[in-house]
């Protein structure tokens, strides 16, 4: 068995972690080590066992119990980040480059700068890199992300008015198709199934399953059929009543429910 927790990571994922003999509460900071270094997270949960086998991948560790002098290095940084964004920006502006800059993050020891950029096209950002360095005097690394990604880290609110998912809860860009709206019977208009990054919404992708469960149960549009008023052919589908709309040949239209096809 293994002992795992939940914890938020500063750009907002979220990983289960080996929490290893140590006893965590939801809301406490821990240090733990991240793809990139040490980073400072938030436990989420109490700690949870786990058999070996069903674990795929072996789970980075949760260091330790954050200590003030972590927190307030913690804040620190967030300081340097916003002075290095600052700093990037206008030596992107100096050397005219093709790039949005997004974010900036510095990993807790100060060990690396990491600098979070969109771009079209591919980008020489070699000079770029030695005035970071020279400025802040630590390994410097340019990521170019993707307009997903943007938004997950910049967040925002979507059409429905809350937090971003991709942001919110998000840990991973599922597949996302125009199929899914036809499905659901969505009109596709780019502005009614687009995020705010530009791309067709992720939570498209939420009640697609069901839409495609329910409407195994009832006959396609344009099928004929036979009902107790009738032959005649299906015109419409109405998925969530699980009902459909049948244009008889003796003419008239009726409604019929699923249970009764």
């Amino acid at each position: 068995m293994i002992r795992l927790v939940f914890v938020r990571l500063p750009n907002g994922k979220i990983e289960e972690f080996d929490a290893t003999q140590l006893s965590l509460e939801p809301g406490e900071d821990v240090i733990v080590e991240s793809e990139k270094g040490l980073v400072l997270g938030k436990v989420l949960s109490a700690p949870h066992e786990k058999e070996k086998r069903f674990i795929l991948k072996s789970p980075r560790k949760v260091a330790r119990k954050a200590s003030a002098e972590d927190r307030e290095q913690f804040r620190g940084n967030q300081q340097l980040e916003k002075e290095a964004f600052q700093f990037c920006l206008q030596k992107i502006r100096e050397k005219n480059l093709n790039m949005k800059l997004v974010k900036t993050e510095i990993l807790l020891d100060r060990s690396k700068a990491l600098f979070y950029f969109t771009s079209e096209k591919r980008i020489d950002f070699r000079e770029l890199v030695r005035d970071l360095a020279a400025e802040f005097k630590m390994r410097i690394e340019m990521r170019q992300i993707g307009v997903r990604d943007e938004a997950k880290m910049v967040c925002g609110l979507g059409g429905c008015g809350r937090e971003l998912c991709c942001a919110k809860f998000m840990n991973r860009f599922e597949l996302v198709s125009v199929k899914m709206a036809k499905e659901q019977n969505l009109a596709l208009n780019p502005a009614k199934i687009s995020g705010v990054c530009g791309r067709l919404m992720c939570c498209l992708a939420y009640e697609f399953p069901t839409y495609v469960d329910l409407k195994k149960e009832l006959p396609k549009v344009g099928k004929h059929i036979t009902t107790r008023s009738g032959r005649g052919k299906v015109i419409r589908q109405n998925v969530l009543n699980r009902t459909v709309t049948v244009e008889l040949e003796e003419g008239g239209e009726i409604t019929i429910h699923a249970s009764d096809l």
